[in-house]
């Protein structure tokens, strides 16, 4: 068996959110890997630099993956890393790599006849999920409503975003300043939602730290299961800094390229969970890498940075995988652009047993939303 034809489209798909007029609009690289036996694989990465990543995909990594065998998964991996990757660089190349790595994996499952879930390891099925539901387009009345509603529809596991000083219409601006207006927020929604269901905050990447230890202290009175992405850069000296400085448990690495990244955070100490996430990291290939790393260090991994239908099966397969997340704008993209995927019922997802990922594509849907 041989890989026949790769093919990348970009797509922009909008979403509309309860208690919001108009669409947030997501963007993804979708890619297809066809086999010479009719088998085909499908595989995204997230918008950033979308032109580069299609780009690369199309004139690059296709003339070079044609002919190779698609269950060499971790051949094809090193061969295109030694390839085009040399110093270890992330951005485009490790966002096509991931695309082009979960294709090969959902070939692979096809082929073997099993869901990629159990080749991964199997570990556990259903798994646990949380709802991405507190976004920053929300005002405080607008977050509070839309906590009840998910808690009402018998969901225990919650997530909102912080740092919204640092966004303007939905959008980054840039670093965050001042962490009051947050520590209101999430006052609110804890008042709302009462002590039993769990809420997870989320900055993006967007305080400096003495604006991050600020937002911990505030919030440490309302059991927060984890403050994710607390500082711009992820740097990995000043999250362990923070983490010495709060109970409230410290998560990041959704947006880390390499194991590499993901080391420096497991060997300062400065997490409580580590988050790959396989249309950043690499795809499974490489992020099975950090979950074992991560399991050496008696760290959980969790999903950080959205689309659940594929990182669900990364921690369904790894006994150190915990949850899945459910983020608003990119699960509702998954079920636009496939046919009927998984969903969570009262915090948990159950996994299809389906062979590959179970993901089957929306034609109409792919042609509709691809852009130039």
């Amino acid at each position: 068996m041989q890989i026949r034809r790769i093919e990348a489209q970009a797509l922009q798909v909008p979403v509309t959110a309860p208690l919001l007029d108009r669409p947030i609009r997501r963007g993804v690289v979708f890619v297809e890997i066809e086999t010479d036996t009719g088998i085909t694989g499908y595989g995204l990465t997230s918008y950033a630099l979308h032109s580069a990543i299609r780009e690369f995909i199309n004139t690059e990594a296709a003339p070079f993956l044609q002919g190779q065998d698609p269950l060499c998964t971790e051949r094809i991996w090193h061969q295109m890393f030694w390839s085009f990757n040399q110093r270890a660089q992330t951005g485009a190349w490790c966002s096509a790599m991931s695309a082009i790595d979960i294709a090969l994996w959902d070939i692979k499952g096809k082929i073997l006849g099993q869901p990629v879930w159990r080749l991964l390891g199997g570990a556990q099925n259903p798994v646990p999920a949380y709802i991405t539901f507190g976004l920053p387009e929300y005002d405080q009345d607008q977050l509070v409503e839309a906590a009840k509603m998910w808690v009402g529809q018998g969901q225990d596991k919650l997530k909102m975003v912080v740092a919204v000083r640092g966004y303007k219409e939905g959008k980054v601006t840039g670093p965050a300043d001042g962490p009051e207006e947050d520590a209101r927020r999430v006052q609110a929604v804890r008042e709302a939602i009462g002590e039993g269901i769990e809420l997870m905050i989320d900055a993006n990447y967007l305080f400096p730290y003495h604006h991050a230890l600020r937002l911990c202290k505030l919030c440490e009175p309302y059991h927060i299961t984890w403050f994710e992405e607390p500082l711009y850069q992820n740097d990995a000296l000043l999250l362990a800094q923070l983490r010495r400085q709060t109970t409230v448990p410290i998560a990041a690495g959704q947006n880390e390229g390499h194991r590499f990244r993901h080391r420096e955070l497991l060997i300062h100490q400065a997490v409580d969970f580590l988050q790959p996430n396989v249309v950043h990291g690499g795809g499974y290939t490489e992020c099975a890498k950090v979950a074992g790393m991560a399991q050496a260090f008696n760290i959980p991994i969790a999903n950080g940075g959205g689309w659940p239908h594929h990182n669900m099966h990364l921690q369904a397969g790894m006994a150190n995988g915990t949850r899945v997340e459910f983020h608003y704008i990119m699960w509702k993209v998954g079920e636009i652009l496939f046919q009927n995927p998984p969903a969570p019922v009262q915090g948990w997802v159950t996994l299809p047993e389906t062979p590959g990922l179970g993901l089957e594509p929306n034609p109409d849907a792919l042609k509709e939303y691809q852009v130039p």
